[in-house]
């Protein structure tokens, strides 16, 4: 089979992926109303359109199989407007021969040997990030230590998406504005040497779309570079812990780097291993003592 007709079956059979994934989300799920007029089975197409930022004619085209070059960015919003899961988003990046810049299509820096340190960590939260602040691994105590991670789709794994849009990790962070203006400025330094990169801009475009708070800080134009400090965080289950912050660092560009969190005082230790004792039983209940 020669490359233009391999190129012609991919394209025919992303429109029909599209159609029957739109067809199958319901208006409500995406917060729009049914209406009484609706013959469309799911969403129409100006409807995905619009939830996706991209042009009506250009998805419709998209649908019908058109020779068009479909950008990571817009791959991107179509499997969130869809609501794909990981492997279906997998599917849809295959077909539009295109390679998935986000965390949770690979897991660069973290071997086998790393996996098994952020295990022994443990109950000391700990996890390795990139400098996108993508979440590429974790242990079991950091998995709850601001939300129930392990519910957080792997592609939303990211620390700034968690901070700026996940209400319960943003009620978990004591000092939240503080938290959020250091984060960006941190964002925009290590951006300097990713300017062109999708995924870095996929970021920064979702965060200024989603989150004023992120756009009033992006605009401050702020640089800070990475440095250790003490955070205080309010858990759900075991309640006020105060951590030394440390980055670790992995490779010697500065990319993924093992973020780790030890405790300042003997409450704060007693807590983490309380957490952690909860955690590996499965036995997570939020008590209102424990947020004293």
């Amino acid at each position: 089979m020669t490359t233009m007709v391999q190129a012609d079956v991919r394209r025919h059979e992303l429109a029909a992926f599209l159609r029957s994934r739109r067809e199958r989300i319901t208006p409500e799920q995406v917060g729009l109303e049914r209406g009484t007029r609706r013959r469309t089975p799911g969403l129409r197409r100006e409807e995905v359109a619009h939830l996706s930022a991209v042009g009506v004619t250009w998805y419709t085209w998209l649908e019908q199989a058109r020779d068009i070059h479909v950008s990571v960015q817009v791959l991107d919003a179509l499997a969130r407007t869809l609501m794909l899961d990981r492997s279906e988003r997998a599917h849809l990046f295959q077909l539009a021969d295109a390679n998935d810049p986000t965390p949770a299509a690979s897991c660069t820096g973290v071997t086998d040997a790393v996996r098994e340190l952020l295990d022994q960590l443990d109950p000391m939260p700990a996890c390795v990030q990139n400098s996108r602040y993508d979440i590429l691994a974790y242990n079991r105590t950091y998995a709850r230590l601001l939300c129930d991670l392990d519910a957080v789709p792997p592609e939303d794994r990211n620390c700034m998406l968690l901070v700026h849009t996940n209400p319960q990790w943003r009620e978990s962070i004591v000092h939240l504005e503080e938290a959020m203006r250091l984060m960006a400025a941190r964002l925009r330094a290590s951006m300097a040497g990713h300017l062109s990169e999708p995924a870095w801009k996929m970021l920064v475009k979702r965060l200024q779309a989603e989150s004023p708070e992120f756009r009033e800080n992006w605009e401050r134009y702020e640089i800070v570079a990475s440095r250790t400090k003490t955070k205080q965080f309010r858990n759900a289950h075991v309640g006020l812990l105060t951590l030394h912050h440390t980055d670790l660092w992995l490779s010697p560009e500065l990319g993924a780097r093992m973020v780790t969190y030890a405790p300042v005082d003997e409450e704060s230790r007693e807590r983490l291993a309380r957490l952690y004792a909860m955690e590996s039983g499965s036995a997570l209940q939020p008590a209102a003592s424990a947020l004293a």
